[in-house]
């Protein structure tokens, strides 16, 4: 069955790499933990939500806004990192989240989402074996539809095309020290994603836990 999308994806950014790009990210924070006042890496899985696929209206799909299907459900890896240099408790950070397994959309065609944002972070302590944390910053949903042949280039082969969306992003946990560094974090955040057309909206959401190390400055 031939999939037709609304616009072409040729006309979206193409994500290769993302889990490379934040590893890069996170050795890049990890150079600098030398003079840093805080450097946080974490392990977590969760499940995502989104609109409903009701409620995507006729308008909407007859204008190739939306599509009525939910990007909801599955389970979600993630890994994070921040970086706090700034009065102790301010600093960067990023986080990417994939679907651990494909998902098949309304027209049979397996995809996968990913979530990559990066962020400015707050993370104040709360008493001596907790700290808070709030994220806000931007970054991209991006779309692999899996098709059954490979396509080669100059940097190497894939067998899935990629939609990729800009996005807003909000976020926030609280970090739980169980034993000296590593703490225990459950946590949620909110997606406002641009141009979402392969579903019923624009929301995403995404709850979980993860399990991570703080790098903490003692001079």
């Amino acid at each position: 069955m031939v999939r037709f999308f609304p616009q072409p994806c040729l006309q979206e950014s193409k994500l290769k790499r993302p889990s490379v790009l934040f590893a890069a990210f996170c050795i890049i924070l990890f150079t600098a933990t030398a003079r840093a006042q805080q450097f946080d890496v974490a392990f977590g899985y969760g499940t995502v939500g989104g609109n409903a696929a009701s409620d995507a209206s006729p308008s909407d799909i007859l204008a190739g806004n939306h599509t009525r299907q939910s990007i909801g459900g599955g389970g979600y890896p993630a890994f994070s990192g921040d970086f706090l240099f700034f009065k102790k408790y301010f600093g960067v950070g990023g986080n990417v989240a994939w679907r651990a397994h494909e998902n098949v959309d309304i027209f049979h065609t397996p995809y996968r989402p990913i979530l990559y944002d990066f962020n400015a972070v707050w993370a104040p302590p709360l008493g001596k074996h907790a700290q808070a944390e709030v994220q806000g910053g931007v970054g991209a949903l991006s779309l692999r539809f899996y098709t059954p042949f490979v396509t080669c280039n100059f940097v190497g082969c894939t067998n899935y095309t990629s939609s990729t969306h800009f996005m807003t992003h909000v976020g926030g946990g609280i970090r739980l020290y169980i034993f000296h560094n590593i703490f225990i974090r459950p946590e949620a955040h909110y997606y406002f994603v641009r141009n979402n057309f392969e579903f019923a909206g624009p929301r995403v959401t995404r709850y979980g836990a993860s399990i991570g190390y703080s790098l903490r400055n003692q001079f």
